[in-house]
């Protein structure tokens, strides 16, 4: 059975995603057309609200706090968390410090490299990466399995990612509970996932996304929380790089070997160009 450390790096670490073998007797369901997308105009409103607010600054902070369920011995899931303290700088610039339930992870990215850093046991990858934020994410999660569970948000374009082969969408109301202050709740759902998300109302940022894999047999939930948001960055460069490096013990960019991925969970849409 995973350690709770391994269960906490599957998330600040990434993902890996397993192969499932169908036998070539097996029957097969035949092709149907999909049916039609049903999309309320007001929840898309939300979303490209919320997308424009974010692709429209050069830079934002903010603190995510994840919670995810994984199913116990007994059956009922138990919750695991994880706290990520997200800088981002346009286009080139990414730090991501991420501490909780395990060991604690950092994720630098400046323009040219791509560093996972592992304080306490002075463990350090290095690898040359692409030159922007989003060719970077994909490149780490296919080729190292690292995955940030709010990666939607810090895209270049949150909606395009976000409605990518979505299927419904629909308001929900009002809420005064999430993030202390007033937002629009949505739900949205594609062929592999369904998320609801609170949406700050007046300044239009995302105070929380939860999501439910549809393969996943055990419906976990899988939710992420946003406070601290500030829409700036003028930090220099060397805060994108890892200190106290130069005894490090250097390992490769690999996924993990003894992990793997939540079922449901789908490539992304476009891989890394080599």
């Amino acid at each position: 059975m995973p350690t709770l450390q391994q269960h906490v790096r599957l998330y600040s670490l990434g993902l890996v995603l397993g192969l499932v073998v169908v036998p070539l007797h097996a029957a097969q369901a035949p092709a149907t057309d999909p049916p039609p997308a049903q999309l309320e105009p007001k929840a898309l409103e939300v979303l490209k609200a919320m997308s424009a607010r974010l692709a429209s600054t050069q830079g934002m902070s903010f603190k995510a706090v994840t919670t995810y369920e994984k199913p116990s011995r007994l059956g009922p899931p138990l919750a695991y968390g994880t706290v990520d303290m997200v800088n981002v700088q346009r286009p080139d610039r990414l730090r991501v410090l991420t501490s909780g339930d395990g060991p604690a992870t950092e994720f630098y990215y400046d323009g040219k490299k791509a560093y996972a850093f592992e304080r306490k046991d002075d463990l350090l990858a290095e690898a040359d990466a692409p030159p922007t934020i989003d060719a970077t994410l994909e490149a780490a999660y296919q080729r190292a399995a690292i995955y940030f569970p709010f990666t939607d948000v810090i895209v270049a374009d949150p909606y395009k990612d976000l409605s990518r082969d979505m299927r419904v969408a629909f308001y929900i109301g009002q809420s005064t509970v999430v993030g202390d202050t007033t937002t629009d709740v949505i739900a949205y759902t594609s062929d592999s996932v369904f998320v609801q998300a609170w949406v700050g109302s007046q300044d239009k940022l995302p105070r929380r996304l939860r999501a439910v894999f549809l393969d996943d047999p055990t419906r976990s939930r899988h939710q992420v929380d946003f406070t601290d948001w500030k829409l700036e960055s003028a930090m220099s460069a060397d805060f994108f790089k890892p200190d106290h490096i130069d005894k490090a013990h250097r390992i490769q960019f690999a996924p993990p070997p003894d992990l793997r991925a939540p079922q449901g969970v789908k490539d992304p849409a476009e891989k890394p160009k080599t």
